[in-house]
C-alpha cells in the first residue's frame, strides 16, 4: 500500500470519526443540521454510526485491503447522498462542497487501493 493511500485513510478516518461521533452524541450543531435537512435525530445518529464504522474500516483496511476499499466505497455513497440531500434542501453549492471534497478523497483512496491489488 502506498504512503499516499495510508495518509488518505488516516485523514478520512479522523474526519469521519470526529463527525460520526458528533452525530452519535447528537451534539446541538448536529441536531440543527439534521433538522435543517428534514431528518430526525435518530436518522442522523444512524448516519453517524455508518461514518464511525467507515472510519474503523479505513483503519483496519491498512491491514485488510478489501475492507479499506469497502469503507471507501461506503463513504463515496454516503457523500453522494449528502450532496443530494443538500441540493433537495435548497442549500447553495458551497454547503455541498465539503461532501464533494471528502467524497473525492474517498474516490482517490479507492483508486489507489485498486491500483495496489
Amino acid at each position: 500500500m502506498s504512503t499516499t493511500a495510508i495518509v488518505l485513510a488516516a485523514l478520512l478516518a479522523a474526519i469521519f470519526l470526529l463527525l460520526g461521533s458528533a452525530k452519535l452524541a447528537a451534539v446541538p450543531a448536529m441536531r440543527q443540521a439534521a433538522a435543517h435537512v428534514g431528518m430526525t435525530t435518530t436518522h442522523y445518529r444512524l448516519l453517524g454510526a455508518l461514518e464511525v464504522a467507515a472510519a474503523a474500516g479505513l483503519l483496519l483496511g491498512l491491514w485488510i485491503t478489501p475492507l479499506g476499499a469497502a469503507a471507501s466505497l461506503g463513504l463515496i455513497l454516503l457523500m453522494a447522498g449528502a450532496v443530494v440531500v443538500h441540493v433537495r434542501s435548497g442549500d447553495p453549492a458551497a454547503r455541498c462542497l465539503p461532501a464533494v471534497v471528502v467524497g473525492a478523497l474517498a474516490c482517490a483512496h479507492l483508486v489507489l487501493l485498486a491500483g495496489g491489488w
